[in-house]
């Protein structure tokens, strides 16, 4: 049978998916605001133990169609683990349309555009990009480890490996001072980068983390729905996309908005223009039904 170590976290998106756990935690681990993975060390397990879970999955799960390669950072395992390990799934399911996986920017700083395509041709085609923020100074504070510029050229490895790659935004990461710029901002680096997924989520404190210690201090400082609303306006505004998918479906988020850049972008902007027309009338998440 499949063991898994600690907590699973998984996009949205790969909800029917197959979860393996190539690797355990993450590399980096210092983003302030990410508690999944305090409590692991990062290490590459065993080829023969996940063959051994391949097998099993393959007699008890027919039908398999996709599978994401978990913890946090599989990519930056070595191509020479990864590589047998996208062998065994192709052979083990004959059905399987794609893997996929988290994708720090430290793991695209390492694998090279020829490793990355090597690994898509056996199947792994879609990455998780956090990016975060498009602002340097958000970026910073977040200790996500790259700026703007570097996160836009590691991610255009990944295009030009022929990689999906879906990219999510923090709203609220900028707090109020820098939210206009940090919406902005973040809509260049989405613009420059060009994913075919874009998603926001809503900075929100987690125990154990840097943040949380913040927010028990009184120094995190959280954004209203409405102005949430008004930064998630002026990010969608300000992006310019040749064909992305959008969704707010994460369950942090106090709007669900969804569409496809750019044909649905005006009717998006209606949307909030809405929300923040009439805010008391707004079809916001209930607390009580946020992250169930």
């Amino acid at each position: 049978m499949i063991r898994y170590e600690g907590r699973l976290y998984r996009p949205p998106s790969e909800a029917e998916s197959l979860i393996l756990q190539a690797t355990i935690g993450c590399s980096f681990n210092r983003c302030t605001f990410c508690g999944m993975y305090r409590d692991k060390r990062f290490r590459v397990r065993s080829l023969d133990d996940l063959r051994a879970e391949i097998a099993w999955a393959a007699a008890e799960l027919p039908g398999v169609s996709k599978v994401f390669l978990a913890d946090g950072d599989a990519l930056v395992a070595k191509v020479s683990f990864l590589a047998p390990l996208l062998v065994e799934l192709r052979r083990a399911f004959p059905d399987l349309r794609r893997v996929s996986c988290y994708a720090s920017p430290q793991a695209l700083q390492v694998r090279s555009v020829e490793e990355m395509r090597e690994l898509r041709e056996l199947g792994l085609t879609l990455y998780y990009l956090g990016i975060e923020s498009g602002h340097d100074a958000v970026l910073e504070r977040l200790v996500k480890g790259v700026g703007a510029a570097e996160m836009v050229r590691v991610a255009r490895k990944a295009s030009e490996a022929g990689l999906k790659l879906s990219t999510m935004i923090l709203l609220g990461a900028g707090g109020r001072a820098l939210s206009a710029e940090h919406a902005r901002a973040s809509a260049r680096v989405v613009n420059a980068i060009q994913p075919r997924f874009v998603s926001t989520l809503v900075m929100t404190p987690v125990e154990g983390t840097p943040l949380w210690e913040e927010h028990l201090r009184g120094e995190a400082e959280m954004l209203s729905p409405v102005e949430l609303a008004a930064e998630l306006r002026a990010f969608v505004a300000g992006l310019e996309l040749e064909g992305s998918v959008f969704r707010s479906n994460h369950a942090s988020n106090h709007l669900a908005l969804a569409g496809s850049l750019p044909k649905d972008k005006e009717r998006m902007l209606a949307a909030l223009d809405a929300v923040l027309d009439d805010p008391e009338h707004a079809p916001f998440t209930p607390e009580w039904m946020r992250g169930l």
